[in-house]
């Protein structure tokens, strides 16, 4: 049997040269492309509704809110990876020629059938490693509940938000976000089942 051929694999330069010309927004993981995957009006107007929110109540502060079209640079031991979270809050922001942030305080995904798996293992892995995060929002679209991740002197803890009528603090940022505003004008529906159709929210102590 022949040797199987070696993957090649692109270079981050070559990524992002070719993310200002696509139509179509990629992620990037050592080298291998993923192409995004839809979303739902449900997915689109949670993530808005967020971007929004926070947008209104950062306006004079040292922090600035980036939407979806807005990548983040994970740079691992082992290779460099680029994902496009649906919002985020970045403190200390890239030069205005980069098409990247490095250093968010705040990330969001909403999350989906087709990406829940994911969001709460491989994303939550590489995005806990940034030196400057300090909460990453997982938002449910067919309910008002949100899971944070958030930084403390002895890691990252999971806390749990549920009901229009919670709030998530997010001092460290110098604002909160409350769910009647993040779900604003979104129908609980069920989205349609695929196979990701199973729940796997995280148990009690996982992180």
């Amino acid at each position: 049997m022949g040797a199987a051929r070696k993957l090649k694999l692109m270079s981050v330069e070559d990524y992002l040269a070719g993310e200002l010309r696509s139509s179509v927004k990629h992620e990037y993981l050592g080298g291998v492309i993923h192409a995004r995957a839809g979303a739902t009006n449900n997915h689109n107007t949670i993530s808005l509704n967020v971007a929004a929110s926070l947008r209104a109540q950062l306006r004079g502060k040292p922090y600035r809110p980036f939407n979806s079209d807005t990548k983040l640079r994970i740079q691992l031991p082992t290779q460099t990876r680029f994902y496009y979270p649906d919002v985020s809050v970045v403190c200390h922001q890239n030069s205005p020629t980069e098409s990247f942030q490095d250093l968010p305080a705040v990330i969001v995904e909403v999350l989906s059938r087709s990406t829940r798996r994911t969001d709460m293992g491989e994303k939550k892995d590489a995005y806990l490693t940034i030196p400057m995060l300090s909460v990453y929002l997982l938002v449910e679209q067919d309910e008002p509940a949100v899971i944070a991740f958030r930084r403390t002197l002895d890691g990252f803890v999971r806390e749990v938000y549920e009901g229009l009528d919670a709030i998530i603090p997010l001092p460290e940022v110098e604002t909160e976000l409350a769910l009647c505003d993040a779900y604003e004008d979104v129908a609980f529906v069920p989205e349609p089942n695929d196979d990701e159709s199973e729940n796997v929210w995280p148990q009690n102590g996982d992180s």
